[in-house]
């Protein structure tokens, strides 16, 4: 349900996940920290924070990717953490002083000053009733608007590294699934999980080629914006002079970014055929060892004949895709050598 205090925030539309759920829905304000899981088939991001960027912010970062969308539209928590406590301690701080006056109450009866009286006990008795009357604050709203606080703050100090991309126009959108989608795969493959990758060198390079990617679509989407906008109001042949050699220089710069793109997809092509061979090689490995138990049933059966040999092969056939999956794997880390250089 909508209530006015969700109104008051200006996202009442936000759900709020379950306790569990916040890790894969990926953005509960009120659920505690949330962390993106790489999906290694791709998939999009919605978030690219710096590496550089401690891991518990970075995850917070990335777990609130509409938070981060409101506040560059110019929201703000309303009174974040120190209303939150203000409001929790009110009303224990009421009712002392509701108590305080009732015993002050009772020194002015027994001291016979009993307009005093009066007055004292008329004002414990409002703030008695102020006090009962007034809603508790609702905890997951209390925790909702603490998160939030957090959140914020955590964004304000990391203003400069971490990209939204909603934020992307379509190419650059476009040409930050494409990486993404290359690290995801890369970093989600079972060669790099056993080592047969440069697994260190992966995940240091990877996450900053990405960011570097992310930054710098950032900076190209914004400066093609503006390009665009000043071109749609009409230009004078000057103007067009102007305009002309900054066009071909976002040109340049986004065949830059493509070229990088395109190199992450390399590798993650060679790094996809490693997968390919080492899967093959696991299957031959498997059906190699049943090879005894297939002989022995086909001598049995008395049906040996031209199978033998073809079972015979499977040895060839592994060691086929041993050698396959090294060319796999030399040819990926002769492609990532370009993308950093040599420690």
């Amino acid at each position: 349900m909508t209530t006015a205090d969700d109104r008051a925030h200006g996202h009442a539309d936000l759900p709020s996940p379950a306790p569990g759920e916040a890790a894969q829905a990926g953005a509960d304000p009120a659920g505690g920290q949330a962390e993106v899981v790489v999906d290694p088939a791709g998939g999009q991001a919605e978030v690219v924070v710096d590496p550089a960027v401690p891991h518990e912010d970075a995850a917070l970062l990335r777990g609130n990717p509409r938070l981060l969308a409101l506040m560059r539209a110019g929201w703000a928590p309303e009174g974040g953490r120190r209303s939150t406590v203000l409001s929790a301690a009110a009303r224990p701080a009421a009712t002392a002083l509701a108590l305080a006056a009732v015993a002050a109450g009772l020194d002015l009866f027994l001291s016979e000053r009993y307009t005093a009286f009066a007055v004292v006990m008329s004002s414990a008795a409002l703030l008695i009733v102020g006090v009962l009357l007034k809603p508790r604050p609702d905890a997951r709203a209390e925790r909702r608007r603490a998160e939030e606080a957090r959140v914020y703050e955590t964004a304000r100090r990391h203003e400069e590294r971490y990209v939204l991309c909603d934020g992307l126009d379509g190419p650059a959108r476009a040409l930050m699934d494409r990486a993404h989608a290359a690290v995801a795969s890369v970093m989600g493959s079972r060669v790099n999980a056993e080592g047969l990758l440069d697994g260190v060198r992966n995940a240091v390079m990877l996450p900053e080629q990405e960011w570097g990617i992310a930054r710098l679509l950032a900076k190209l989407s914004e400066l093609r914006a503006e390009h665009e906008e000043v071109l749609a109001e009409g230009v004078t042949p000057e103007v067009a002079a102007v305009a002309e050699p900054l066009g071909r220089a976002l040109a340049g710069s986004e065949a830059a970014v493509v070229a990088r793109v395109e190199a992450l997809e390399r590798y993650a092509g060679h790094v996809a055929d490693a997968e390919r061979a080492h899967r093959a090689r696991g299957q031959i490995e498997r059906l190699g060892a049943t090879l005894p138990r297939y002989e022995e049933l086909l001598a049995e059966s008395g049906a040996a004949g031209p199978a033998v040999p073809e079972l015979g092969r499977l040895a060839e056939d592994a060691g086929r895709l041993e050698q396959a999956l090294r060319d796999s794997v030399r040819a990926a880390r002769e492609t990532l050598r370009p993308l950093t250089p040599d420690p």
